[in-house]
């Protein structure tokens, strides 16, 4: 059981791997679940695109795709993200990429506890979790 971080096309990000783990575990614990093998994909658009049209049948750029392999009350996973879009998000709604990232990072293990985003009103449940979970990421870490 491991998170782990790969780059397809582009560079890996800096990112904090312990710190952003710790975060991980701790918002999944809040739904009740535990982390089991997540793999983050950080790539283009070209790439997103490539595995949105392959996957998903979807013809169009996009910030994070989930595939979901969770059993039980173990969260696994391929997360893809797109560097590319998250910096763009980043400009869109005048947020640091840093910040932006993390959001993006943490929607897809949303995703894994079960908080969709689709359907009516789910957008604002699926913000207010993201900014709980970005609230605890900002605690001092012992």
């Amino acid at each position: 059981m491991a998170i782990a971080y790969y780059a397809e096309d582009i560079k890996l990000p800096a990112i904090r791997k312990r710190r952003i783990n710790r975060w991980i575990k701790e918002v999944a614990a809040s739904f009740g679940k535990k982390a089991g093998d997540i793999s983050y994909i950080f790539c283009s658009d070209e790439k997103i695109l490539e595995v949105n049209r392959q996957y998903l049948q979807h013809d169009y750029y996009t910030d994070i795709i989930t595939f979901d392999y969770t059993e039980g009350n173990t969260l696994s996973g391929d997360l893809f993200i797109s560097l590319n879009t998250v910096k763009t998000n980043a400009e869109k709604f005048e947020v640091t990429y840093e910040e932006e990232l993390n959001r993006t990072i943490i929607h897809g293990i949303l995703h894994l506890c079960g908080v969709d985003d689709k359907g009516p009103g789910e957008r604002e449940i699926m913000e207010m979790h993201e900014n709980k979970a970005l609230a605890l990421l900002q605690q001092p870490t012992e």
